[in-house]
């Protein structure tokens, strides 16, 4: 009797046990999951040790909310040039409201797949293929203000979308290469052109500076040949004065030392030429002894006396 008794007992606690670990629910950290009731959802079971009505309650769908990169599938697109690109991305998410993302669409993945597929077909086709190729930012950031809007019933926070690639076919690929090259060879050659130009330019200015010092530099030697025979000129007037003047005072004696002396000093000059072997005395030699004469008696006298020479008296031809 007492062990029937002890046997249903331990029957019974078994059973309150069982129960209650059927009723003990532990969630993972990053997780939030839902619990139904007779097939209603009626609250959420967040991370940590969570208890439920044994067999009424049981959970309905376990949730990731943490932030989620999923992968847009491949897919081509037509500009609106009607060029064919093959566009592929990835689109960054996060659960805000379990409840929502459980039951208010039937699989979140399969829906922010289809619907960044139709999207990017609706922006991409709005734009011409060089447009669609340089505009990477201004597509990924429409893409993710439509998406952010549309997800919103569903609880879903959409913070990014990127797209990883945008690539024509290999015809196009092809003719955009050789249009390139044309431009860079068109750039060069006008590049080229226009340094020509400007060399061309620069040496026209430089011949213009040459020829303007050269003619400045013309001008100064010409002024300075004519200050050099103003000057000369007035040499030679102040020395005819001179001259003048000593005829003057001396008269025909001293006209005849001087040109005694200048005879002499150009008869030295020319018999002092390297280049000289002969010299031709253009006067008769008694005529040429007679001045020498007389210009070293002028110039003993004048040595001697301290005074201007005398006028020498005149002698027969």
């Amino acid at each position: 009797m007492q062990l029937g008794f002890v046997l249903v007992w331990l029957l019974v606690l078994g059973l309150v046990v069982g129960i209650v670990f059927a009723g003990m629910k532990t969630v993972p950290q990053g997780e939030v999951w839902t619990v139904e009731r007779f097939g209603a959802f009626i609250r959420l079971l967040n991370p940590g040790l969570n208890f439920l009505v044994p067999f009424v309650d049981q959970i309905g769908r376990r949730l990731n909310v943490q932030e989620q990169v999923y992968d847009i599938p491949e897919q081509s697109v037509i500009t609106r040039d009607n060029a064919t690109v093959t566009v592929d991305g990835v689109i960054y998410f996060r659960v805000l409201e379990a409840d929502k993302a459980a039951y208010q669409v039937a699989n979140l993945n399969v829906a922010l797949s289809t619907l960044a597929m139709t999207n990017i077909r609706a922006v991409i086709g709005e734009l011409e293929l060089d447009a669609a190729l340089s505009s990477r930012e201004r597509i990924n950031t429409s893409l993710l203000v439509i998406l952010d809007g549309a997800t919103t019933a569903w609880g879903v926070k959409v913070s990014r979308v990127e797209l990883r690639r945008i690539e024509p076919p290999e015809n196009l690929i092809r003719a955009m290469n050789l249009q390139m090259t044309a431009e860079r060879e068109r750039r060069a050659t006008v590049m080229k052109a226009e340094g020509e130009r400007e060399a061309v330019v620069k040496v026209a200015e430089g011949n213009k500076a040459s020829l303007v010092l050269s003619a400045e530099g013309r001008r100064a030697a010409a002024e300075n040949d004519a200050l050099a025979r103003e000057r000369l000129a007035l040499a030679e007037s102040n020395a005819t004065r001179v001259v003048a003047s000593a005829l003057a005072e001396g008269g025909e004696a001293a006209l005849r030392y001087f040109i005694a002396d200048r005879y002499v000093q150009a008869f030295q000059a020319m018999a002092a030429s390297p280049n000289s072997r002969l010299v031709v005395v253009p006067m008769e030699a008694s005529a040429l002894a007679g001045g020498i004469t007389q210009v070293l008696s002028l110039v003993q006298g004048t040595a001697g006396t301290g005074q201007a020479p005398r006028p020498a008296p005149t002698q027969p031809a």
